[in-house]
């Protein structure tokens, strides 16, 4: 049996991971991370709100064992800063990730990324290079499985 944390489940992407989680047999528990409650009910969900996700380490005691985890959420570059996309998309998912691995660096990290991500992190478009530094992290982290997928 399998224990899951997922972030973004309020999302289209999150909540779609959250529904097959809740089906699938092997998945004992489910642990979300987000700031606003979920609106899904399950015995087998514990929903952990937290405001700022910079402070993510605030919440490590409340997640015992974890088996998984499916990073989701995201926002979109449109009309924000460089700078405050690297903090919401890299520098979050970096305090998620590190968090996870002093948990269980035995788990599989599944960042949802986007296509068009640039991995040399030396592009013309912002979004594409701040994203290709995530996925570079994730990636060299350490984790024993660690995935990137595209959502677009």
């Amino acid at each position: 049996m399998a224990n899951v944390l997922i972030t973004g489940a309020t999302g289209m992407v999150g909540k779609g991971v959250l529904l097959e989680c809740i089906q699938h047999p092997q998945i004992e528990s489910i642990t979300l991370i987000s700031r606003s409650p979920v609106d899904i009910e399950s015995p087998k969900i514990k929903q952990v709100l937290l405001e700022d996700f910079m402070e993510m380490g605030t919440v490590k005691d409340q997640l015992g064992h974890i088996d998984g985890c499916f990073h989701c959420m995201g926002v979109s570059s449109v009309g924000i800063s460089e700078e405050k996309y690297t903090k919401l998309t890299f520098k979050v998912t970096k305090k998620l990730a590190d968090m996870c691995f002093e948990l269980n660096p035995d788990m599989t990290f599944i960042y949802v990324s986007g296509l068009g991500t640039d991995s040399t992190e030396e592009g013309k478009q912002m979004w594409a290079r701040v994203k290709g530094k995530t996925e570079n992290y994730i990636l060299g982290k350490g984790f024993k499985r660690p995935t990137c997928f595209d959502r677009d």
